[in-house]
C-alpha cells in the first residue's frame, strides 16, 4: 500500500487541531522551525502542509509576522448605510484600514458621470486595504467630488475612516443609492494585497452613495475576499 506523505499527515494534524479549538480563530501557529521539530521533519515538509491548510482556506499567512488560522467570513451587510468600521465592529472582529493613495486627479468618464460632475472635473482619490483583525478582507478606491470637500484629503490624514474624515469636511450623513455586486478573479496586484492566490475568487461591489437630497458624494468600488467576507443584501 502506498504510504501518506508526510505533508499531508501533518497538514491532517494540524487541521484536526483547529478544528477542535486548540488554535482559535485568529491564533498564530507555531513558527515553521518549531513545527518542523515537533513533527520531526524538514521545514520543506512544514511548507508543504501549511500550504495545503492555505489552500483549504484554514489557514493564511501574513508576510513577515507568520501563519494565522482564518477567522469566519466577516458579516457585511449591504443597506442604505453601508459603514465598514461599524458591519467589522458588529461581527466582533476588530477593523483597521491600511491607505495606499491619496490623491487629486480629474475624473475618468465613468467617475464624472457616477458623480454628476462635468468631464475632467477634480475629484478625490483613495484607495487601500480592509482589514479585520489584521487580515485583508478588501480592497477599496473610493472617489470624491474635490469641490464639494476641498480639505478631504487632509482630513483623511487625521481620522481613522473615511465617514469621520467626511463629518470633518461637514458631511453628516449620506446613504447608498445604488450597489452592483460581479464576480471576478484576483489579478497578481489584488492577489498579493489580500494574500490570496492569483485567480482567487473576489466579489466586486461598484456603488454609488449620496448626501441628503440626493446629491452624489462618493462613486466606490470594492473587491471582496470572497471566502471571508458574507456579504448581505438588506432590504430598504
Amino acid at each position: 500500500m502506498a504510504r501518506t506523505p508526510l505533508w499531508q499527515t501533518i497538514a491532517s494534524t494540524l487541521g484536526r487541531e483547529i478544528a477542535e479549538g486548540l488554535y482559535a480563530p485568529g491564533t498564530k501557529l507555531p513558527t515553521e522551525a518549531a513545527l518542523a521539530a515537533r513533527f520531526g521533519v524538514n521545514r520543506h515538509t512544514i511548507r508543504q502542509a501549511l500550504a495545503h491548510l492555505a489552500e483549504q482556506s484554514v489557514v493564511h499567512a501574513r508576510r513577515g509576522s507568520g501563519v494565522y488560522v482564518t477567522g469566519k467570513p466577516t458579516e457585511y451587510p449591504l443597506g442604505r448605510r453601508v459603514r465598514f468600521h461599524q458591519n467589522v465592529l458588529a461581527s466582533g472582529r476588530s477593523p483597521s484600514r491600511r491607505i495606499t493613495r491619496l490623491e487629486t486627479r480629474p475624473a475618468t468618464s465613468t467617475e464624472a458621470e457616477a458623480l454628476k460632475l462635468d468631464p475632467g472635473k477634480a475629484v478625490h482619490v483613495i484607495e487601500g486595504v480592509s482589514l479585520a483583525d489584521d487580515q485583508p478582507q478588501a480592497l477599496f478606491r473610493s472617489v470624491f467630488p474635490a469641490e464639494r470637500f476641498p480639505d478631504l484629503l487632509v482630513a483623511m490624514r487625521d481620522h481613522p475612516s473615511v465617514t469621520a474624515a467626511l463629518l470633518a469636511c461637514g458631511l453628516a450623513d449620506y446613504t447608498r443609492a445604488e450597489t452592483r455586486l460581479t464576480a471576478v478573479l484576483a489579478d497578481g496586484l489584488q492577489a498579493n494585497a489580500l494574500m490570496l492566490p492569483a485567480g482567487a475568487p473576489l466579489l466586486r461591489s461598484v456603488a454609488v452613495n449620496v448626501a441628503e437630497g440626493g446629491a452624489p458624494v462618493e462613486f466606490g468600488i470594492t473587491w471582496f475576499a470572497g471566502d471571508r467576507v458574507t456579504l448581505t443584501v438588506t432590504p430598504g
